[in-house]
């Protein structure tokens, strides 16, 4: 899929950052682990970005996910964008032992950590939740490790917005309408200014909801974010509508998430370049 995506002309591949899913039918089921897979799709793909979205800050100590960042970029020559955000599944948090109370404190810190070491920093810090003495990245990273924040909370976005290089918001939280996007992307620009940066230096990037075919056993269909559906004209014309609204990058959430699906999509890609 990594390799069909890069050669159909995507510009990044995504993966999130979960351990476990549980479901209302009491159903279970669990993605590989990411970072690791994303090491390998460095090693397989050539040209196109990748990225967890988002890596959990929770799931490691912060000193350590900031060297598997600098690692990741490395293998990939530069090509790696680290996705960051606190988790939300309590369950696949208390299933693995990880500590679920406190999550946005411990963001804090830990993102203090992070971007810290990755600036080539040595970082000392004495927290609640964690603490690193004189750490430092060694080898350092070649290049800027891209930070891309994935919250709409307002003590997350004053936390991260005054760093962050890119944010973004899945698509339930918006609807998945330009016009949903187009007043949630208004909120953050309010939130950018007080965090002292100017609009246009956070890139707005949104997930959008793309159902190819319902029948496939792909992603639930909801009533509060309906997804995109129709020919590949159709799909352009509302990719369009979101970049109008303020959206600078469209990560699509395909249904189903199969190889012939990112296949199926290059007409769309083809369009948007017409």
């Amino acid at each position: 899929m990594a390799r069909t995506a890069e050669l159909v002309g995507f510009d990044s591949i995504w993966l999130g950052d979960h351990l476990l899913y549980r479901f209302a039918d009491g159903s279970t089921r669990g993605p590989w682990e990411v970072w690791t897979t994303l090491a390998g799709l460095a090693e397989a793909t050539e040209s196109i970005a990748l990225g967890p979205l988002v890596a959990c800050a929770g799931f490691h100590p912060p000193g350590l996910l900031a060297k598997m960042a600098a690692s990741a970029s490395e293998i990939s020559g530069g090509r790696f964008v680290l996705g960051l955000g606190a988790g939300w599944s309590e369950g696949e948090f208390r299933a693995f032992g990880i500590p679920y109370d406190h999550r946005v404190s411990r963001f804090e810190e830990a993102f203090t950590i992070i971007r810290g070491l990755l600036a080539g920093e040595r970082v000392t810090l004495d927290g609640r939740f964690h603490q690193v003495e004189d750490a430092v990245l060694l080898p350092r990273p070649a290049g800027k490790v891209p930070l891309l924040i994935d919250s709409n909370g307002p003590r997350m976005l004053s936390i991260a917005l005054p760093h962050a290089d890119a944010w973004n918001t899945w698509f339930a939280d918006y609807g998945n309408t330009p016009e949903g996007f187009a007043a949630l992307n208004a909120r953050i620009s309010l939130a950018a200014e007080a965090a002292g940066r100017r609009a246009g230096e956070v890139e707005r990037s949104a997930c959008v909801f793309v159902a190819l075919d319902r029948n496939a056993g792909g992603r639930p269909i909801t009533a509060e974010a309906p997804p995109v559906e129709g020919d590949p004209t159709h799909i352009a014309s509302h990719l369009r509508e979101l970049h109008a609204a303020g959206a600078d990058e469209a990560i699509l959430v395909v249904s189903p998430i199969e190889e012939r699906s990112v296949r199926a999509l290059a007409p769309v890609l083809h369009a948007l370049d017409a």
